[in-house]
């Protein structure tokens, strides 16, 4: 696995329950179509999973 990550916001969070937004917001996500860059941890990816409908997730060699 690749030490870092960029998740995407692809698809809004209108219609969402509150506990996948909060996740949402918990990663640094905000409008569609940004971007953030996380350590890939196991915490981070249960997140990922979680909302895995919403993001996109590229491996960021180092």
């Amino acid at each position: 696995m690749a030490e870092q990550i960029k998740i995407t916001l692809v698809k809004s969070v209108i219609g969402s329950s509150e506990k996948q937004r909060r996740i949402v917001k918990a990663l640094g996500l905000r409008k569609t179509n940004s971007s953030v860059i996380q350590n890939d941890t196991a915490t981070i990816r249960g997140m990922i999973n979680k909302i895995n409908h919403l993001v996109s997730v590229d491996e960021v060699q180092a």
